[in-house]
């Protein structure tokens, strides 16, 4: 793009703040856009995935990113994201810069994580694979149509310890106040480091919508602030470079609240750095967590709605550990190196498996009344006393867990075949409920009989 497109405003602002380096930062917006994926470690962990990580790493020509392990650049030839290991969930398409965040916020297995604006997912799904699969990560994104991306993301990676919600963050912060160990707040912003791949940003751009950004901002990282145990971490991000979204609203912070200490700042400039920008604080929180608070999440929430389909309390708990009795025995047969262990949530006809850690925890009463797209791992759809494993249950497999499993060659036609939604020819004698796996990475359920492979591949990620 040209940067003669730029607001006058905005280019006055970058001058004042970078002086002497702004026609190097100008200059920027006439290279093209930086591209970057991250690997994802819930599959790196097994030697096939590191397998399949490294062949990608030659396959498309990648170049670390200096500042996150499992980050890479890549040109715009290469197409990574139509590459069949991006739908076995190995790594995540996200802009290097931004993967910043979840590397200074550095949450630890076992922790109790929010991402509080998570969509579409990047930084959901890299802390995530920081935390190892172990404690409780709730990703909640207030608009329902990206909530159901984020979910799909969360799907496509093989979280299985990670509730997604759709709520406004005052209704959060008055459910779990100081619950967090760590959050995320990539915050809604105006978005000046998008201009380089997004140029509509460029128009939505003003002094006025800077100023609507900062007072939003503000109104979130509050409830941040309610949130966060004492003795918790908070990174906040923008993808925007102006001081009134970045350090003006964090010295507004620790100014209105004492106990909240800055103790790391960092910005990436795209002519410093080789990405598209991006600014992280990371703040810690004073004192120490109050037993009575961890007492009042344990007992009933005494608000919201309790029925209706999408929301918390659909079903009784009998019904729930009903179903996951039947799930049991399916998965005895089926998948018999799977551990089943945590709280088991039904939603109609499906049926949900929160981490232990939840259960431990929480009550489920807090989550009566919110929208929550995806309540842990789905396991599966209850059928006329018969179950449906889920698609997300194949893609937090290993192919050791499941009893059978069907290996496609990633450069084969039968995985673009299968990408599709059509059945494949096995051996006669494959039959029943199996994993479908390319460089042994789960894609999905098939169903084996009479030398078919009929395809469960949801019809709404089959590619044309």
């Amino acid at each position: 793009m040209n940067k003669e497109m730029l607001p006058a405003a905005y280019t006055a602002m970058i001058g004042e703040m970078l002086g002497s380096e702004t026609d190097a930062f100008l200059d920027t917006y006439a290279a093209p856009k930086t591209q970057g994926l991250r690997m994802n470690g819930l599959k790196t962990r097994t030697a096939s995935g590191e397998k399949a990580a490294e062949k990608t790493v030659r396959l498309f020509g990648l170049q670390p990113v200096p500042w996150c392990p499992e980050g890479y650049y890549y040109e715009e030839p290469s197409r990574p994201g139509r590459h069949p290991y991006h739908e076995a969930g190995l790594y995540y398409i996200q802009e290097p810069s931004a993967m910043t965040a979840a590397v200074l916020l550095d949450p630890q297995p076992g922790e109790t994580v929010l991402d509080l604006a998570a969509a579409p997912g990047g930084k959901t799904t890299h802390i995530a694979s920081l935390m190892k699969g172990q404690g409780l990560l709730v990703s909640n994104e207030i608009h329902p149509e990206r909530a159901k991306i984020l979910a799909e993301n969360v799907e496509r990676l093989g979280l299985s310890h990670a509730l997604v919600t759709s709520a406004n963050p005052d209704d959060l912060a008055r459910r779990f106040p100081e619950t967090f160990d760590r959050i995320m707040l990539d915050a809604p912003c105006s978005g000046e480091g998008m201009f380089r791949k997004d140029q509509g940003a460029i128009s939505e751009w003003s002094p006025g919508h800077v100023e609507m950004c900062a007072a939003r901002q503000w109104d979130i990282v509050q409830d941040a602030y309610t949130m966060l145990k004492p003795g918790g971490r908070l990174a906040y991000s923008t993808c925007t470079f102006n001081r009134k979204e970045n350090e003006e609203l964090i010295a507004r912070l620790t100014a209105s609240y004492p106990d909240m200490e800055l103790l790391a700042a960092k910005r990436l400039w795209p002519h410093q750095d080789k990405g598209e920008g991006h600014f992280v604080a990371l703040l810690t929180k004073g004192g120490t967590p109050d037993p009575a608070t961890a007492d009042t999440l344990q007992g009933s929430a005494k608000r919201g709605n309790r029925s209706g389909k999408g929301r918390a309390g659909g079903r009784t708990e009998a019904a729930a550990q009903a179903s996951f009795q039947q799930f049991r025995e399916w998965a005895a047969a089926e998948i018999p190196g799977f551990r089943a262990e945590g709280v088991p949530v039904l939603f109609g006809d499906s049926l949900y498996l929160l981490p232990s850690s939840f259960g431990e925890s929480f009550s489920l009463e807090l989550l009566h009344g919110l929208r929550i797209p995806r309540a842990g791992l789905h396991l599966g759809h209850l059928k006329k006393n018969r179950l449906e494993p889920a698609h997300a249950l194949a893609m937090a497999l290993c192919p050791e867990q499941a009893a059978r499993s069907f290996e496609l060659d990633p450069e084969s036609s039968e995985v673009r075949s299968w990408l599709r939604g059509e059945s494949l020819t096995v051996p006669g004698d494959l039959q029943g409920w199996t994993l479908v796996t390319v460089d042994h990475l789960p894609l999905g359920w098939g169903k084996a009989s009479s030398g078919q492979l009929k395809n469960h591949y949801p019809k709404g990620l089959r590619q044309p």
